[in-house]
């Protein structure tokens, strides 16, 4: 079986370190706050290159406490690409903003820069730029646009753990950065978890406030908040994994590439590129398939896992047919049923990914 996933191997492979963690957190009953948390966050803001970090109860706060930090107009737009998960759309309405969809580029599936550029209007406020699958988006332009219109950039980084852009590191380029830790993720928790880093002290501020209650000190509250912390369990497994990210983010490529070797003459398969000026961290290898039902069928005959991420198109769900939206993202929502994640992830050989690229 080549299995899609596989974190109890991963758990075996640092069997020791997690369990001695575990067993210190347990030992001193630091559950909420206390060490584990600031060193697990002064070590992930120095791996992300960003002056601060936040860690909160999972990816989806992290978006909905940064657009509530940010002090953006009430009811203003926000900009949003329409291939994503569900939580990159709902941060924005549940913090009663508008979501805009923006189409996403064919090649790299991150936000298309000429379709932008279109959906902003006099009541934009910030872009949410979605580093998607592990690939960073084009943020020189990014930065370029927001400048000129006086936009914020709140980067979406939830698949984007160590991916780079120029150099430098995702999540501090914009104004703030968001990250999910749910146990999939190439830095996943045991639980849900997330974080938010920023190189900007007030913000970071702000942000933990927000997320402890508008708390200035014990039972003393500014302003009113919400629960959202990352416990001291999991900043102490997250800490631990840290350690081993970059080997397994190698490793990752190192499999990515060879995929990309192996489908390279395949007519019926188109995979994605990495752009000459990024570090994709291939959180996911998405490629687009002319028949999928059939190619998945094939898979799964001969014991190869697959997802799909995503199979339908945020401004064609449901919850989302209020914005009457669709037709204004033409790739993300004629391409969403090709897509198909084949498996990926330090748990695999080459041999396997060899022996996937020959059954498609």
């Amino acid at each position: 079986m080549i299995e899609f996933l596989d974190l109890h191997s991963q758990y075996l492979s640092i069997k020791d370190e997690i369990d001695l963690a575990i067993k210190k957190v347990i030992g001193h009953s630091a559950f909420i706050g206390g060490k584990n948390l600031k060193s697990f966050e002064e070590n992930f803001a120095e791996y992300q290159q960003a002056a601060f970090c936040v860690g909160v109860g999972n990816g989806t706060d992290a978006l909905e406490i940064a657009i509530e930090a940010l002090n953006l107009p009430m009811n203003s737009e926000i900009i949003v690409p329409a291939n994503s998960f569900i939580a990159s759309a709902e941060a924005v309405s549940r913090a009663g903003h508008k979501i805009v969809f923006c189409d996403v580029n064919p090649n790299d599936f991150t936000i298309n820069i000429e379709d932008l550029n279109k959906k902003i209007t006099c009541n934009t406020s910030a872009i949410i730029a979605v580093h998607l699958y592990g690939h960073p988006c084009d943020m020189e332009e990014l930065l370029s646009v927001a400048t000129r219109f006086g936009l914020k950039i709140i980067e979406d980084a939830a698949q984007a753990h160590g991916a780079e852009y120029d150099g430098k590191r995702v999540g501090g380029l914009g104004d703030i950065g968001c990250f999910s830790f749910y146990p999939g993720k190439n830095l996943g928790a045991y639980g849900d978890g997330g974080a938010i880093v920023t190189n900007n002290e007030e913000l970071s501020i702000k942000c933990r406030m927000i997320a402890n209650h508008g708390r200035k000190a014990k039972y003393d509250h500014a302003f009113e908040g919400r629960n959202s912390r990352l416990d001291g369990l999991q900043a102490a497994i997250l800490d631990v994994k840290l350690r081993h990210l970059e080997s397994w983010t190698e490793k990752r490529i190192l499999l990515a590439e060879s995929y990309s070797r192996g489908l390279h003459d395949c007519s019926s398969v188109i995979i994605p590129i990495k752009k000459e000026r990024v570090r994709h961290v291939y959180h996911l290898f998405v490629v687009r398939v002319l028949d999928r039902a059939k190619t998945i069928e094939k898979l799964e005959k001969n014991g190869v896992q697959t997802g799909i991420h995503y199979p339908i198109a945020l401004p064609k769900l449901e919850a989302f047919r209020y914005l009457d939206q669709e037709c204004g993202c033409e790739f993300a929502c004629t391409s969403d049923d090709t897509l198909l994640s084949l498996p990926i992830g330090e748990h695999l050989r080459i041999e396997d990914v060899r022996k996937v690229c020959d059954l498609i």
